[in-house]
């Protein structure tokens, strides 16, 4: 499965606005800067997480993106959903009953095999997302960081964010 580049700059863009201060927004170009990335491709997946209730948006010249929920209330599920959709990886197009001399429908009463095994391969990487918070993702990166990432990324915040009021 190959989800697409916006997954990834979601998650970490999550992961960035758990670190701002209560009263304050980081600006959709400052996490562009941040990550390295293009700012209209990002501007894109910020709007599906606002859409999905996962960040907040503050408009004006001091405005941007803050969390809508806490960290340990949005799931690694939650951020590709908002991203990818809800469509399952695999969609199943019945193409066994194709080709030259098809079968009668008594031959496809069953569901298909191949779909079955699919949909519960795709029910157990659901429920692996599902389990993931973005409070584990940060609790996890504190057991491992021996202080550069947490300070690269508290400069940036420090002398980025903006303060607006909730």
């Amino acid at each position: 499965m190959k989800l697409s580049d916006g997954v990834e700059q979601a998650i970490h863009s999550v992961t960035m606005l758990a670190g701002l201060d209560a009263d304050a927004v980081l600006s959709a170009s400052s996490l562009a800067e941040f990550h390295g990335v293009s700012t209209s491709y990002l501007l894109k997946h910020l709007q599906a997480l606002s859409n999905a209730g996962i960040l907040a948006t503050v408009p004006g010249p001091k405005g941007g993106y803050r969390l809508a929920r806490a960290p340990a209330a949005i799931s690694l599920l939650d951020i590709v959903l908002a991203v990818e959709g809800p469509a399952p990886a695999f969609r199943c197009n019945e193409i066994r009953q194709r080709g030259p001399n098809p079968l009668p429908d008594r031959y496809f009463k069953a569901p298909c095999g191949i779909n079955a095994a699919m949909l519960r391969a795709e029910k157990a990487y659901r429920a692996e997302l599902a389990g993931v918070s973005v409070a584990g993702l940060i609790a996890d990166l504190t057991q491992t960081d021996d202080g550069g990432i947490a300070a690269r990324g508290c400069a940036f915040l420090d002398q980025h964010q903006r303060k607006s009021a909730r």
